[in-house]
C-alpha cells in the first residue's frame, strides 16, 4: 500500500442490522465517542452510518471501507466499484465463506483479539465448574437427586486447547495461571508461551490423550467441521470435561450426547451450538451434565462496539498510511 494524499477523505460505510442486538450496533453516540478517541483518523474519513440496506447502494458508489456483520455479495464489484476493505464485526467469518465472491485485491479483516478479557474470565469459570462437577450437580438438582461427588484441586491437571489463535491463547493463559499443564493444537505448530506442549492438527490424538479437559477455540472451516467426536472423546481421561467456545459445527453433537449419557465425559459447557438459537426440540436441552450458554462467553455488552470501533480506527490509520491491516482474513484458509 502507498499512503494517501492528506486532503483526500476515505468514505466508510457502517452497516447495522435492525434485527441485531444492541451490543453489536454502532449507534451515532458510540461513533461520536470513537471519533473523539481517534481525532487524527476521524478528520480524514467520511462515515455513512446505515441500517440494513437503507442507503447501501448509494453509499457503495463511493465507499472504500465497510464495517458489517453480513452483506450482499452477489455482484459486489459492480455495486461497490471503489470498495477495498471489509471489516467483519465478529471473530468468525464462516458465514461469508467460501470467499469466491471476493473481488481481486479486496481485503477482509475480522474482530479477532477484542474478546480476550471476557474469554479469560469465562474459561476460568468453566474449568472450575467442570472440575467441581457443577454440570452434574445442576442436572441432579433438576431431578431433586442428592448424590455427592467430591473433587480434587485443579492444579496439576491437563487441559488441551484445540485452536491456539488469539482466543485460544487467552484460554491457555488462564489455564496455565491456574496451574494446569497446557497442551495446544495450532495449524502451524508454532509455540506459545502459555502452552507447555504444542501439536499440529495431524497430532490431535496425542494432544488429547488422557487430558482432563479440552477447550475448543478453532474456526469453523471444512477441515474442522465435526472434528471433535466419539474418537476424540475416547482419547480423553474418563470423565473429562469439555468447553466449546468455537462454533457449534466443530463438534459432533450426537457423539457428545452419547458421551455424556454414558459417562465418557463427566461434563460439558457449550457456548455455541448448531443451529443458533438452539431449537426447543433439541436433545441438548435435556442432556445430563451439560450446561448451555447462549453465545455470550466473550461479548462485553458495555464495551464490545467501542472495542470494535477502536480496532477499526487503528486499522483505518494503517490504511491511510499504506500499511498492512491487522487481522486480515486468509480466504483460502477461511479465517
Amino acid at each position: 500500500m502507498t499512503s494517501r494524499p492528506i486532503k483526500e477523505k476515505v468514505a466508510v460505510h457502517i452497516k447495522n442490522n435492525r434485527a441485531g442486538e444492541l451490543v453489536f450496533r454502532t449507534t451515532a453516540d458510540r461513533l461520536a465517542r470513537a471519533r473523539q478517541r481517534h481525532p487524527e483518523v476521524s478528520s480524514r474519513i467520511d462515515v455513512c452510518l446505515d441500517w440494513d440496506l437503507d442507503n447501501f447502494d448509494r453509499s457503495m458508489e463511493r465507499a472504500e471501507v465497510m464495517m458489517t456483520w453480513d452483506l450482499p455479495t452477489d455482484g459486489l464489484q459492480q455495486r461497490a466499484p471503489r470498495l477495498k476493505w471489509i471489516h467483519v464485526i465478529g471473530a468468525g467469518v464462516e458465514h461469508l465463506a467460501p470467499f469466491d465472491w471476493l473481488p481481486p485485491g479486496m481485503t477482509v479483516t475480522r474482530n479477532s483479539g477484542i474478546h480476550l478479557e471476557k474469554t479469560r474470565e469465562y474459561v476460568g469459570m468453566g474449568l472450575q465448574m467442570l472440575n467441581n462437577h457443577v454440570p452434574k450437580f445442576a442436572s441432579d438438582q433438576r431431578r431433586r437427586d442428592w448424590k455427592p461427588v467430591y473433587s480434587t484441586p485443579i492444579k496439576g491437571k491437563t487441559v488441551s486447547v484445540v485452536g491456539v489463535g488469539k482466543m485460544g491463547e487467552a484460554s491457555a493463559q488462564v489455564a496455565k495461571s491456574m496451574g494446569l499443564r497446557v497442551r495446544g493444537v495450532r495449524r502451524t505448530g508454532r509455540p506459545s508461551r502459555y502452552v507447555h506442549t504444542m501439536y499440529t492438527p495431524e497430532e490431535i490424538d496425542a494432544a488429547l490423550d488422557d487430558a482432563d479437559f479440552v477447550i475448543l477455540n478453532m474456526p469453523l472451516t471444512p477441515e474442522t467441521e465435526n472434528l471433535i467426536g466419539e474418537k476424540q472423546f475416547a482419547a480423553l481421561r474418563p470423565g473429562a470435561g469439555l468447553i466449546n467456545l468455537a462454533r457449534g459445527g466443530v463438534l459432533d453433537h450426537v457423539a457428545l450426547v452419547s458421551a455424556l449419557d454414558r459417562g465418557i465425559l463427566g461434563g460439558a459447557i457449550l457456548d455455541v451450538t448448531t443451529p443458533e438459537p438452539l431449537p426447543p426440540d433439541s436433545k441438548l436441552w435435556h442432556t445430563p451434565n451439560l450446561i448451555i450458554t447462549p453465545h455470550v462467553s466473550s461479548d462485553d455488552d458495555a464495551n464490545y462496539t467501542d472495542l470494535t470501533l477502536d480496532l477499526l480506527f487503528r486499522n483505518l490509520g494503517r490504511y491511510l498510511e499504506g500499511r498492512p491491516l491487522i487481522n486480515r482474513v486468509r480466504p483460502k484458509l477461511g479465517y
